[in-house]
């Protein structure tokens, strides 16, 4: 097997004195700067307030950091047992993105029912753009050599037409690797296509289906790329711990867009937005 022709990446972007700023940081803000410039923009247009979506971000941004390392750590608690210090030490990676969505979805439920806010309208919103920033966080997990899968040859991976500096990346622990991360970012990315071609169609979407859809979709592409991974984090009996949770969110998305189409003749569409903001105005307008 050959060996690279030239050195793996430096994670780190920026040294100013003691401090280190890494890549992954900084590829992580801008998928999250990207976000939220997106959401804003939609709010809008569905008539949500951007006060109100910017002051629900500054809430949900902190808990997703912290639910996305306590996710990580818990299932991997025998090392950061012995590794106290590390805990803390995002910046080396060990982020999952569950934890992350999770944390962040009790935020939006408990804003919403605090602001009054339409809560699957808001998720509907929020759902492409969150892809969005997944799909970019990916390549903070590239520059960090992690999310990788099995061992392959360097003749396989020329095979995919990729660039120099992804092949060379993906040479870690004396092989070349799958990079799994990039087929996870890709499939990311072409969800956040599809959505936002399709989520302004008149009378396609009610509202919390573009939700339901990026959870399925993102889900549906997770549970196979997983299994292809060789770094997942585990339960006992050799269980993947995020495809297993991807199949339940593929089951649970198509069970509740069936479910709510069905069985509550009020949806109201996507587009309609939010029409409580909007009698609030006309009625300000006929006073």
């Amino acid at each position: 097997m050959s060996t690279p022709l030239i050195a793996a990446l430096n994670p780190i972007a920026l040294r100013l004195g003691p401090l280190e700023v890494h890549w992954y940081g900084v590829i992580i803000a801008t998928g999250v700067v990207l976000a939220v410039i997106l959401a804003m923009r939609e709010a809008e247009r569905r008539k949500v307030s951007t006060d109100d979506l910017f002051d629900m971000i500054l809430w949900a941004l902190p808990f997703a950091l912290i639910g996305a390392r306590l996710y990580y750590v818990s299932f991997e608690w025998p090392y950061y047992a012995a590794h106290p210090s590390e805990i803390i030490a995002i910046w080396h990676g060990g982020m999952a993105i569950y934890g992350s969505l999770i944390a962040a979805a009790i935020v939006v439920l408990v804003f919403c029912r605090k602001r009054q806010l339409p809560v699957w309208l808001v998720l509907d919103i929020a759902a492409p753009t969150v892809l969005l920033g997944q799909g970019i966080g990916r390549w903070g997990n590239f520059m960090n050599q992690e999310a990788f899968g099995a061992k392959t040859t360097l003749s396989f991976l020329q095979g995919l037409h990729l660039p120099e500096f992804i092949i060379q990346q993906m040479y870690i622990g004396g092989a070349y690797r799958q990079p799994t991360f990039l087929y996870e970012s890709l499939w990311d990315l072409l969800g956040v296509i599809v959505l936002l071609s399709i989520r302004h169609r008149k009378h396609w979407f009610k509202q919390g289906e573009v939700f339901l859809a990026y959870m399925g979709w993102y889900a549906f592409g997770r549970f196979f790329i997983e299994g292809m991974r060789t770094d997942s984090l585990m339960l006992f009996g050799g269980l993947r711990v995020s495809q297993l949770l991807s199949g339940v969110l593929v089951l649970a998305a198509i069970g509740l867009w069936f479910w709510r189409r069905y069985y509550d003749p009020l949806l109201t569409d996507y587009l309609a937005g939010n029409q409580l903001a909007s009698a609030k105005r006309a009625g300000k307008k006929a006073a």
